[in-house]
């Protein structure tokens, strides 16, 4: 349960922070696609620890190896399984809250769901999974580019440092520039150097990475319950510390009347388009051919380098101590992954589409 995300497009990730490995199968990819190995070797790297100095040390080069569906550079259209292995995991550095539930991690409701504690990094719940999200979303990547629709995502927000500017002002091209992965080179580094001595200062501090998906065409989504913008919000609300998502005007939207906020239509070469785009490009659950964008918002890093009042698998008081080796900011390494679930659900909702007519 709670392991498969999509319904014809659809991935299972499987694995532990600390296990042998981590890895996804996907179920759905039509055959044909060409598989591009570096490009999805490239997306991983993004994600990978150890970048920079404000990200975790932890040394892992995270290879992917495709196990199956793929043949002579093209999908088979039987399921893809990709495997991460784990080179540099140090359990002995959780071995001292073995019994202890560390502060707004899930320890404790993973005891209470399994009765087991698992504490080496986290366990199924460590945001190491991720990788294999990234890989997956790779392969959707690769799938949506031959039908035109692209995904860039960066950081808006670090803390209170924040990019007052919308995504239409920016240079998406220069978000990889930085260690940061915010399009403005000034903001970015403010938010470099806050992070920075977040670090130094032994705590962490939370962010908002911005998506937006270019190129999708009109008519994809389910009505009510399957509504693209639900859909799309589980899958970023199931990324490692998310604590909120909004797309479109999102919550600003309420500061407006119906006679600004509307999105009025217009007509261009028999196309339908809209002359502003407060919808986030989606109504009615349903695309309507403009850009998809959105924000995803993360909490701190649980894990501090501060001793913090806590108790043990008995109930007794206890005192977890930060150790190991941990990010200050995860919104930097964040980017790949809200890109990646971001691809997901638009694979899948594309070959919804395709079933829905005759």
């Amino acid at each position: 349960m709670g392991n498969i995300f999509g319904k014809i497009f659809s991935i299972t990730t499987f694995g532990e922070s600390h296990g042998a490995a981590i890895g996804v199968t996907i179920n759905g990819c039509p055959a044909g696609v060409s598989i591009n190995e570096a490009f999805i070797q490239s997306e991983l790297g993004r994600r990978k620890p150890g970048q920079s100095r404000i990200t975790t040390q932890r040394k892992e080069e995270d290879q992917v190896e495709i196990l199956s569906g793929v043949f002579e550079g093209k999908s088979t259209g039987t399921p893809i399984a990709m495997v991460i292995r784990n080179k540099d995991q140090k359990s002995k550095d959780y071995s001292h809250i073995a019994e202890k539930f560390r502060p707004s991690h899930a320890d404790y409701t993973y005891h209470e769901k399994y009765g087991i504690r698992d504490y080496r990094g986290g366990g199924r719940s460590s945001a190491r999974e991720t990788a294999a999200r990234v890989a997956a979303g790779a392969i959707a990547k690769l799938m949506l580019k031959e039908f035109g629709i692209t995904f860039h995502a960066f950081v808006s927000q670090v803390g209170d440092l924040k990019l007052n500017k919308h995504y239409t002002e920016l240079d998406l091209s220069q978000t990889e520039t930085n260690d940061v992965r915010c399009p403005d080179a000034e903001v970015a580094q403010q938010m470099f150097d806050y992070i920075d001595q977040v670090r130094k200062d032994q705590d962490t501090v939370g962010g908002v990475v911005t998506g937006v998906i270019q190129g999708v065409p009109a008519g994809l989504g389910e009505p009510v319950f399957d509504r693209l913008h639900a859909v799309l919000g589980q899958a970023m609300l199931s990324i490692n510390a998310v604590k909120g998502f909004e797309y479109g005007s999102g919550f600003d939207g309420v500061k407006e009347r119906g006679s600004q906020h509307n999105d009025a239509f217009y007509s261009e070469d028999r196309e339908v388009k809209t002359r502003t785009n407060k919808s986030g490009g989606i109504q009615g659950g349903i695309s309507n051919g403009q850009d998809i964008y959105f924000n995803v918002a993360f909490k701190p890093v649980a894990t501090i380098m501060q001793d913090q009042e806590s108790v043990d698998i008995h109930g007794n008081k206890a005192t977890v101590s930060g150790k190991g080796r941990h990010d200050p900011c995860v919104v930097p390494r964040a980017v790949p992954i809200v890109e990646a679930m971001a691809a997901v659900v638009i694979a899948d909702y594309l070959l919804i589409a395709r079933t829905n007519r005759v």
